[in-house]
């Protein structure tokens, strides 16, 4: 069954793509020598750093159906940074606002902009999420964004700055959460049970009641940018009759099964390494890293963060509400059934098993659609792909995975998703396309400077 565009939203019409790279480039990095760095990083005191990790850890600390699935905390990232970035535009305005065109004093205190706006805007979502939903830790999660707002203010000279910036924080957040009024989250699902080949069938709990995606109404939030909801429509799932399902089921059955003799042991740890680092923790972390190890100054956090969150949260939205457009089947699904997709260069297997498993349609990945936005934002943004980085997975705690690319992580991320079982290459592929073009809209709709 598939569902409908809804929640339009006029974009803005502004400069395009090319002018938009120039202008982010950072006079720093053109006097560095982007190669790849090996010397630990430096630690900067940038508030709106410091409170986007406040952020994406109050968010993971949510129980997935109240908004701790990666893609609702995408979403949910994307108010908190949005309001963030309005706030220290307001105060010193470089680019163009995203929802705050009121000017405050220059003088006001950018540090209480920021804590205000992302106190506000995350006590705002810790405390909405509706209450037939459990969230057994609600209370722990207020209390301890009171405890680092306080903490926040207390490093603040008293005075009219301090309080300028609170008022330019407030604005900002009441602006962003005046415009998610009714924006769709927790919402209905849109799935509609269909049984035939192609379509997606949940797991089943050991009682036997289905295994259903916590978040399914992503796919109907109102978007931060895009005009709808599905505006960047993917091409959609290989015909099951096409030779090129066929490859990609055939390369995810040999090295995406739980028991498979072809992945490597080395194929088997990356696939679980990025199970525990979706994109909203991951691309956050490394931007907050690059952002200390370049001294990038606080107005251009805010802007950052905001492209990326922003950016990324409409890519979940139009992800999701692609998944539910296209229902496809996922690899376990596909594999048992083959003998019903009328395709002679598939074989079933009964028994097939998938590494890790996922409670949602399969096509497009919504992990790969976060990746292709974050990246392709730090790499606009830092005007450069050769950028040594860290990434960590909750999997395996201590470890970090080195890159010299964003591009070379993205690639992994592709292989990874195959051999964990979880995706063909075609909706990973897809969903990279899906996030740049987010991103690109973005670029030549919004954040252009002011003079």
């Amino acid at each position: 069954m598939k569902s409908k565009p809804r929640n339009q939203k006029k974009g803005r019409t502004m400069n395009p793509l090319t002018q938009f790279k120039k202008i982010l480039i950072l006079p720093l990095l053109i006097a560095l020598s982007l190669v790849a760095l090996a010397s630990p990083l430096i630690a900067q005191a940038n508030e709106v750093a410091h409170w986007n990790q406040i952020a994406t850890d109050t968010l993971a600390a949510f129980p997935p159906a109240a908004g701790g699935a990666p893609n609702a905390l995408q979403v949910n990232m994307g108010m908190t940074q949005g309001a963030v970035y309005d706030a220290i535009n307001a105060i010193e305005p470089r680019h163009r606002p995203y929802l705050l065109a009121t000017r405050f004093n220059a003088n006001a205190s950018k540090e209480a902009a920021a804590a205000t706006a992302a106190y506000s805007v995350l006590s705002n979502i810790v405390s909405t999420v509706p209450p037939g939903i459990p969230f057994p830790n609600r209370a722990i999660l207020q209390a301890s964004l009171d405890a680092a707002y306080a903490a926040s203010l207390a490093g603040i000279p008293p005075g009219q700055h301090r309080d300028d910036g609170i008022a330019a924080g407030n604005a900002a957040a009441n602006a962003m959460l005046a415009a998610r009024q009714n924006d769709g989250r927790f919402g209905p699902s849109p799935w509609v049970p269909n049984y035939e080949p192609g379509h997606w069938q949940p797991l089943l709990n050991p009682d036997g009641t289905p295994i259903l995606d916590p978040t399914p109404w992503v796919g109907g939030v109102l978007p931060f940018l895009m005009q709808s909801s599905s505006q960047f429509r993917t091409d959609g799932p290989n015909a099951l009759t096409s030779t090129a399902y066929a490859e990609d089921f055939n390369e995810v059955k040999a090295l995406g099964s739980i028991n498979s003799t072809v992945r490597t042991s080395e194929q088997t740890h990356i696939a679980i390494f990025w199970q525990g680092a979706p994109p909203p923790l991951a691309w956050n972390r490394v931007a907050r890293n690059l952002i200390d190890q370049y001294a990038v100054d606080i107005g251009d956090s805010a802007l950052l963060f905001a492209m990326l969150n922003l950016s990324a949260g409409d890519a979940a939205i139009n992800c999701w509400n692609d998944k539910y457009y296209w229902d496809f089947w996922r690899p376990w699904t596909a594999i048992q059934r083959a003998n019903e997709d009328g395709d002679p260069d598939t074989d079933p297997d009964p028994s097939w098993t998938a590494l890790l498993t996922a409670p949602y349609p399969e096509h497009p990945s919504g992990h790969l659609s976060g990746d292709g936005a974050h990246l392709e934002v730090l790499q606009m943004f830092f005007g450069t792909d050769k950028i040594r980085f860290g990434v960590i997975s909750s999997r395996f705690p201590g470890e970090t995975r080195y890159f010299d690319r964003f591009s070379d992580a993205l690639k992994e991320i592709i292989d990874a998703r195959i051999w964990a079982g979880l995706h063909f290459r075609t909706a990973d592929v897809q969903a990279k396309i899906l996030g740049r073009k987010v991103v690109h809209y973005m670029a030549k709709h919004y954040f252009q400077p002011v003079p």
